[in-house]
């Protein structure tokens, strides 16, 4: 067996420092910045929409990706219900529930991480010879998708919240 390749020794601490960061701004009173909210909403189905086009052939792979934006949406909704939005004088504030992005983005590294160790075990050490193997496995497309569509979902969500609190109330 082959030592790990030394793009491994820089790969790993980057992701755990990104997890770590991930975690962090998902708990606690957060400023509400709307370029951040257009990024997600926008940036993230893209992101789905590609993939479901790569893997077009593969119907298992169309099928976790429908799955996993759905319930993504839901688990959305769902987060936005626990999230405590808040307007003062110094601008818009949200405390979202820390338990659910967090956890939605710790279980999507993890099996990123599983997945790479996956590949690079089949590969020897070696960098997995084709870049698509990645995301062939419906699970990880499932996963991926959970998150894609809760955080692009909760993003448009405090969009609304933005508009419906800016625009002076009903007479």
């Amino acid at each position: 067996m082959n030592p790990p390749s030394p793009v491994v020794y820089v790969v790993v601490p980057l992701i755990a420092w990104r997890i770590y960061a991930r975690v962090r701004r998902n708990i606690g009173r957060q400023k509400s910045r709307p370029w951040r909210h257009w990024t997600a909403a926008i940036f993230f189905p893209l992101l789905v929409a590609l993939l479901a086009a790569t893997s077009a052939a593969r119907p298992l792979a169309e099928l976790a990706l429908a799955a996993g934006a759905a319930v993504g949406i839901a688990l959305a909704f769902y987060g936005l219900k626990l999230t405590r939005f808040e307007r003062s004088e110094r601008g818009y504030f949200y405390t979202p529930n820390p338990y659910l992005g967090a956890g939605l983005s710790v279980l999507l590294i993890a099996r990123v991480l599983w997945r790479m160790a996956q590949l690079y075990a089949i590969e020897g050490g070696a960098p997995p010879a084709h870049a698509q193997d990645f995301a062939r496995s419906p699970f990880t497309l499932l996963l991926f998708a959970i998150v894609a569509g809760y955080y692009a979902t909760y993003a448009i969500g405090l969009l609304h919240w933005r508009k419906r609190e800016a625009s002076p109330p009903p007479v």
